[in-house]
């Protein structure tokens, strides 16, 4: 066997978070449906977990496809994924997000959003980032979206603002775009990229929860990220935000004396478990 043959015949591994909703279930679909996939799905719903993964299946014919249960607001969870994990990851999909009207909670007693939208992501990257360097050229997207701003350093759970999910969310995709820059750099040396993009604009709960719909399809809004996990394009850059396939300046992602404050931030919720 050639060289190009050995790489067109090795499996890409792809962790999919978010994967029974509207856009992570279009993103897992597409995956499969790609050469040599394995998509593993992250969930917290094992009967819409095993739906999903069952429905994806029948969609593509790809049988390498499963889920692993984890609450991503919780710490625990993640480092038990981890540490259970066996086998490369080539790419970490990070797209799980929640948007409750009420200020919540999760069981680490965090706020909701936060913990989901922005731990989440962070935990992930970070627990996974040995596997992700054992299995190099590696890659991580970020989910994040262009509905993004008012991030307070000093008030990252709402504790002194009076909660709103509309300015939790945006805060929590600040602060994506922010953490992909500076997960970019740490991890550049591993040979792994980390960009973040705006899926598109689809009619799900997470939306309809923000009081929006949607005008695209859950195919359209996952292109994007499917694009960044598949192509080129998404190991050669690194740190960079990318709307409908294009890479667009991230006002945010440039500051990045902020973002290292802010991962600061985020590691010290690792750091008291």
């Amino acid at each position: 066997m050639n060289t190009t043959e050995q790489s067109q015949s090795t499996t890409s591994v792809y962790l999919v978070t978010g994967a029974t909703g509207a856009i992570g279930k279009a993103i897992a679909r597409q995956l499969a449906a790609t050469d040599n996939a394995e998509v593993v799905l992250v969930c917290r719903d094992q009967a819409k977990a095993d739906n999903t993964v069952q429905e994806i299946i029948d969609a593509t014919g790809n049988t390498k496809v499963r889920y692993e249960l984890a609450d991503l607001s919780v710490y625990g969870d993640i480092r038990a994924l981890a540490q259970r994990w066996q086998g490369s990851l080539q790419v970490l999909i990070n797209n799980a997000a929640c948007t409750p009207r009420s200020r919540q909670v999760s069981a680490d007693g965090i706020e909701m959003q936060f913990a989901t939208n922005v731990l989440g992501y962070f935990w992930l990257t970070e627990l996974f980032t040995d596997i992700l360097r054992a299995s190099a050229p590696a890659r991580v997207v970020n989910v994040a979206s262009y509905w993004a701003g008012g991030l307070v350093l000093n008030d990252l759970e709402f504790t002194s603002r009076r909660y709103n999910n509309d300015t939790a969310y945006r805060q929590s995709k600040q602060a994506n775009r922010m953490l992909s820059t500076a997960f970019a750099h740490r991890l550049k040396a591993y040979n792994i990229s980390v960009n973040a993009c705006h899926p598109g604009d689809v009619n799900s709960v997470l939306s309809n929860n923000l009081g929006f719909g949607g005008h695209e399809t859950p195919d359209q809004g996952a292109e994007t990220p499917v694009w960044l996990a598949t192509q080129p394009i998404g190991q050669q850059q690194t740190g960079k935000y990318f709307e409908h396939k294009h890479e667009t300046t991230c006002r945010f992602s440039n500051n990045l004396k902020a973002a290292n404050d802010l991962f600061e931030c985020c590691e010290e919720y690792s750091n008291n478990d």
